[in-house]
């Protein structure tokens, strides 16, 4: 093993998590503005779709009682935070149920003031259960933690997304995607093995999703399983070749496995793609650790 791993591996794993917090911080909101702002087009699908739980994309309707202010709430918070506040606490007094509590944690997320976004949210989770919303209390859930995850509460975090599996999301992309949230609160808990069966869970539910894969690498490479690492960077590589912080776990793995030219291509094409992004800034330095090339011949 190369004699400046030791060094350069301490400065890895915080730039992977920050990222994965970004990037996640930043999937969660349009997540929440894709299925909670599809209330524009469900007010006219809303009656075609009450007969039935779940319509054919796994998303959960919107009533068309609240699809429009729901819609005007998530704009209101969209153009300015506080606005999106005041809408949801009136609309909240006028009979908005879980939804206005629902956009109202939208709001505070949006100003990343996390706790009040967390509260938000349970209540709003709370709410949807006592009215039998099971999936809506789910998923609300899930907010909540990832909420509480953005604000540092991993404990929390951890507690919430226990609490969205327990009221029995069906199978596919949102389990799993909840299943990997909470894999990254059990890894900021120390709580490797049971980080370990969520990650499992979330590349059966969500293989289509790199974090995942990146994630489950970076755990591996970790946990001193390379070959589970080397094959899991592969996957996330396939599926999100420009990703700086991909790119950066790849020549992490491929370093440890005494594959230097890897890591050098891998960690230069994370500087290409994103030089001023903690991925890009953690790969440049790596590149300066690496010995030079021995000239040919």
């Amino acid at each position: 093993m190369p004699f400046f791993l030791p060094i350069l591996l301490q400065t890895l794993d915080p730039e992977i998590g920050a990222v994965m917090r970004n990037s996640r911080r930043r999937k969660q909101e349009e997540r929440a503005a894709a299925a909670d702002n599809a209330a524009a087009t469900e007010t006219a699908k809303a009656k075609a779709a009450a007969g039935s739980p779940e319509r054919d994309d796994g998303r959960i309707p919107v009533p068309a009682k609240f699809a429009g202010p729901f819609q005007a709430c998530l704009d209101a918070a969209i153009q300015s935070p506080d606005e999106g506040v005041s809408f949801a606490q009136k609309w909240r007094i006028d009979g908005g149920s879980f939804y206005a509590r629902h956009c109202m944690g939208f709001a505070y997320a949006r100003a990343e003031r996390w706790t009040p976004a967390v509260v938000a949210f349970e209540q709003a989770a709370e709410e949807a259960e006592r009215g039998n919303e099971m999936a809506q209390s789910a998923r609300l859930w899930a907010q909540a933690g990832n909420a509480a995850l953005a604000g540092g509460d991993v404990a929390k975090a951890r507690t919430d997304f226990d609490a969205a599996l327990a009221r029995g999301l069906p199978d596919g992309l949102e389990k799993g995607e909840v299943h990997l949230d909470r894999a990254r609160a059990l890894v900021a808990l120390g709580e490797v093995d049971a980080a370990r069966d969520s990650l499992d869970v979330a590349l059966v539910q969500a293989p289509k999703d790199p974090l995942g894969w990146l994630l489950s690498a970076t755990l591996a490479r970790r946990s001193g399983d390379l070959k589970l690492a080397q094959a899991h960077i592969a996957r996330a590589v396939q599926l999100s070749p420009d990703d700086a912080s991909v790119a950066l776990e790849e020549g992490n793995v491929a370093v440890l496995s005494d594959h230097a030219d890897i890591a050098r291509s891998a960690w230069q094409r994370a500087v290409r793609l994103s030089p001023d992004s903690p991925s890009g800034k953690a790969a440049s330095d790596n590149l300066s650790r690496l010995p030079a090339d021995k000239p040919a011949g």
